[in-house]
């Protein structure tokens, strides 16, 4: 038996993208997952396309529903959360700011709150983002001991969050209490399923299939690219250290790809028509839009030093199953059976 097998497992945002993939890969190894989001705002989406609907552990809520979060805890008893949920989109973040600092500091706070009353042991992962930290368009990567910080609204309020977990983890959660914390900072993901509007492997996709153009915001931008399993093997492995206390408790984990597979968007952009051919793409820069980081890397010598974190698909091998997903899917293919095929194919966490 693993580890996973017979744990219970509280996700939060489990019907969003990486949500989905999580939720899915718990159920392989054995866990009992239940769920809390809102229901999933594409159409298609990845949580509908793998049926997860039909877990008994799924429920629908608002994280910004305190009492709703609360309540959830304590009827789950989680061995081990995972929290997702949040508004996960810069240009969604200048459109409604208010709502994305509620989601993003305030959905967070009401669960750190909820586990609070834990009399149990529980390893609790709180996801944010490589964007909270100041962008000082380094061309190093970015260590989880360098200052937070945020010029646009989403990403201002996940390193808020950062902030909320700290503190409560040092008012709250110090030695004697069972629930043990730590934060995951993910480079840019990248997989099969994700259907969110503004996000580049989406909008391709969606421009391939219509037979248009694809739109290119930022072709020079440099990201962290990796595929969705990648920081997720991340988590499920701080969240084993955590509930084993083999893993410092006040840490943040950077997760993403070795510095040579950091690349500009036109490598992601003509990666992917090379698996769909037939596709062109087209300069959209805006001057006038708003900012987005122009590069970004993570230093992930922490997880690798502290959870034996070594990044398996490379940028090449991450965009070709990524492509081989939504391209066969396109075709006809199950989506669950591929989910899970490629799932098997990377390996255990």
């Amino acid at each position: 038996m693993g580890f996973w097998t017979g744990k219970r497992v509280l996700v939060t945002g489990h019907t969003g993208f990486k949500g989905s993939w999580l939720t899915l890969w718990l159920s392989e190894l054995g866990a009992e997952v239940h769920g809390l989001a809102l229901a999933p705002d594409t159409d298609p989406a990845l949580f509908d396309q793998l049926e997860l609907g039909d877990l008994p552990g799924h429920r629908l809520g608002d994280i910004r529903d305190a009492d709703l979060l609360h309540r959830r805890v304590s009827e789950v008893q989680p061995d081990a959360v995972f929290h997702l949920a949040a508004q996960p989109l810069v240009l969604e973040g200048y459109r409604d700011p208010v709502e994305t600092w509620r989601s993003n500091v305030m959905g967070t706070v009401h669960l750190l709150d909820a586990l609070r009353s834990l009399d149990r042991p529980c390893a609790a992962v709180i996801v944010t983002t490589d964007k909270v930290y100041e962008n000082r368009e380094w061309v190093h990567p970015y260590r989880e001991c360098d200052r937070l910080g945020g010029r646009d609204p989403y990403s201002a309020s996940k390193a808020g969050c950062e902030i909320a977990v700290a503190s409560f983890r040092a008012s709250f959660f110090g030695t004697g209490h069972p629930v043990r914390i730590a934060s995951a900072r993910a480079g840019n993901v990248i997989g099969g399923g994700d259907w969110a509007e503004n996000r580049i492997l989406p909008d391709i996709v969606r421009a391939l299939t219509a037979d248009r153009p694809v739109p290119v915001r930022n072709p020079s931008a440099r990201r962290p690219w990796q595929h969705v399993l990648e920081p997720l093997s991340g988590y499920l492995r701080l969240a084993e250290r955590l509930w084993q206390g083999a893993a410092p408790v006040a840490e943040a984990y950077n997760f993403g790809p070795e510095v040579h597979n950091v690349r500009p968007v036109r490598d992601l952009v003509e990666g992917a028509l090379a698996h769909w051919p037939g596709g062109q793409w087209q300069d959209a820069s805006d001057p006038d839009a708003p900012h987005e980081a122009g590069l970004l890397s993570l230093g992930i010598e922490r997880a690798r030093a502290d959870l034996g974190y070594v990044p398996r698909w490379d940028f090449a091998t991450g965009l070709a199953r990524s492509m081989e997903w939504y391209r066969a899917v396109h075709e006809g293919a199950d989506p669950r059976a591929l989910t899970r095929r490629q799932i098997a194919e990377f390996g255990a966490p």
